[in-house]
C-alpha cells in the first residue's frame, strides 16, 4: 500500500499558534505481500480428489510396471496421478542433449511459434501418451498448447501439453517442469516416485505455446475457476 504524503498547511496558518506542537507522525506502514487469486497445492487436490474415469483403461508408470492409473474427467478438465519422468526432447542445450540424456530427441511432438522444436530445459511441458483405443486426449479438448496445472507436494506449477510419448505409459514432464516443482530433473536419473497430479484444462490454449509467462496467466485463470466451481 503506497502512503501518499501529507499536504502542509499555510505558513501564515502556523504563524497564528504561538507554540503549535508538531501532529504525531503517521505510522509508516509495512507492505502486506499478497497473492491475490493464488490456487493453493490443496484446493487443487481436494477439487480432483474423485475421479470419474473417461479412458478405457489404466496406464502404466513405466514399461513393465502395473497398469493401475486411470485418466479422469470432468466438464473442466482431466487429470491423473502418476510418477514424474523427466523429458529432455527438443531444442538442444547444456542441460539436455545427446551427452546428458541417452534418448534425447532434437524434436518435440507440438512446436514453437517459429516453427522449432520446445525447449525442455527452458519451457514446463509436460507428456500426454499417443493416441489408442485405450485413450485419445483430441476427443477430450487436449492438444499442444493446452494449459496443465502440475501439483507436487505444496507447489502448483504451471505448464503446457508439449509432447507425445507411448501409448500405454503416462507421467512425464519436461526438465523445466520438474525444476520448477523442486523435483531432480536430470534425465539419466531424476524425477519423481509417485505423487505428482497433472490437471489438464479441456479447450485451453496457450498462445504463444513457448511463453512461459502466458502458461502461467491462463494456468492460474483456469485453477482459479476450476477450484470454484468444485473441481467440475
Amino acid at each position: 500500500m503506497r502512503l501518499e504524503s501529507l499536504t502542509l498547511l499555510a505558513a501564515g496558518a502556523a504563524l497564528l499558534a504561538p507554540a503549535a506542537i508538531p501532529a504525531a507522525e503517521a505510522p509508516v506502514m509495512a507492505p502486506v505481500a499478497r497473492q491475490e487469486g493464488a490456487v493453493s497445492a490443496a484446493e487443487l487436490l481436494a477439487a480432483v480428489r474423485d475421479c470419474a474415469p473417461v479412458s478405457h483403461g489404466r496406464y502404466r508408470s513405466d514399461a513393465g510396471a502395473p497398469a493401475d492409473i486411470p485418466v479422469c474427467g470432468t466438464r473442466e478438465a482431466v487429470f491423473w496421478k502418476a510418477d514424474m519422468d523427466i523429458d529432455c526432447d527438443g531444442l538442444p542445450g547444456p542441460r539436455c542433449n545427446r551427452r546428458t540424456d541417452p534418448l534425447f530427441t532434437a524434436d518435440t511432438a507440438y512446436r514453437q511459434s517459429d516453427g522449432r522444436p520446445l525447449d525442455a530445459q527452458r519451457l514446463p511441458f509436460v507428456v500426454v501418451p499417443a493416441p489408442s483405443g485405450l485413450w485419445d486426449h483430441r476427443e477430450h479438448g487436449v492438444t499442444g498448447g493446452s494449459a496443465v496445472a502440475v501439483v507436487h507436494r505444496d507447489r502448483v506449477r504451471y505448464a503446457v501439453v508439449g509432447d507425445i510419448g507411448p501409448r500405454d505409459i503416462i507421467g512425464e514432464a519436461s526438465y523445466a517442469a520438474a525444476e520448477a516443482l523442486g523435483v531432480p530433473p536430470d534425465p539419466r536419473g531424476g524425477g519423481a516416485a509417485s505423487g505428482v497430479t497433472y490437471i489438464v484444462f479441456r479447450n485451453s490454449r496457450v498462445q504463444p505455446v513457448e511463453d512461459r509467462a502466458a502458461a502461467a496467466r491462463t494456468g492460474e485463470r483456469l485453477a482459479r475457476r476450476f477450484v470454484d466451481a468444485g473441481g467440475r
